[in-house]
């Protein structure tokens, strides 16, 4: 039996690493075909500040615009957010701005909002926002700068500059909330969605 039913392999609006390995470990067969879309431009111009509301508008935004190039394709978009209290943040640019958030995040309790939305020719068919609370525990400068001087390059890659699956484990004292919002892709939701859809085999 083939787990996935659709006519094509879904299209994944994102180069993520981590939410290519949560489809492919999910076995949904899937092309990796990157949004180029303003994210923050397209943020900035909506006007809204609630952090969940963001992600889900980026999320629709990448898969409609991925979409509207693959016609009858059903194209996967997601985005995360990450909430200090009314604060937002963005992905680092460099280094000293990776190393400001975590001074900023430590020793206190932020929220990852994690959407995940489906569109077809240009329209949103689905749409969903998750939440997780990460408590990062008191960090030192010095364990700033260790943890930057192990973890690379790769720090500039997510907001908050850490990624739980790997070295940004150490990071933290308390994670509450479902391990794939943490990783930037709801899978859960989506898959009811797609069952519903007769697109899964069970």
């Amino acid at each position: 039996m083939t787990l996935w039913l659709g006519p094509q392999p879904l299209v994944l609006a994102s180069q993520s690493s981590a939410r290519q390995a949560v489809l492919g470990a999910a076995g949904i067969p899937f092309e990796a075909i990157p949004a180029d879309i303003d994210e923050r431009g397209i943020a900035k111009a909506s006007g809204l500040v609630a952090p969940g509301e963001i992600a889900a508008l980026l999320a629709r935004e990448k898969a409609i615009a991925v979409s509207n190039h693959h016609p009858g394709r059903l194209v996967l978009g997601a985005d995360q957010t990450l909430a200090l209290g009314a604060r937002g943040f963005n992905k680092p640019a460099g280094r000293d701005e990776a190393a400001k958030q975590l001074r900023e995040l430590a020793g206190r309790r932020h929220e990852l909002h994690s959407a995940v939305a489906l569109a077809r020719n240009g329209v949103a068919v689905f749409s969903d926002v998750s939440i997780a609370r990460m408590t990062m525990r008191p960090l030192s400068d010095a364990e700033i700068s260790a943890y930057l001087d192990e973890a690379g390059d790769k720090v500039t890659s997510s907001v908050g500059a850490y990624q739980v699956e790997g070295l940004g484990v150490h990071l933290f004292a308390g994670i509450h909330g479902d391990h794939f919002t943490i990783l930037g892709l709801p899978l859960l939701p989506l898959l009811e969605f797609l069952r519903s859809q007769k697109l899964l085999a069970f």
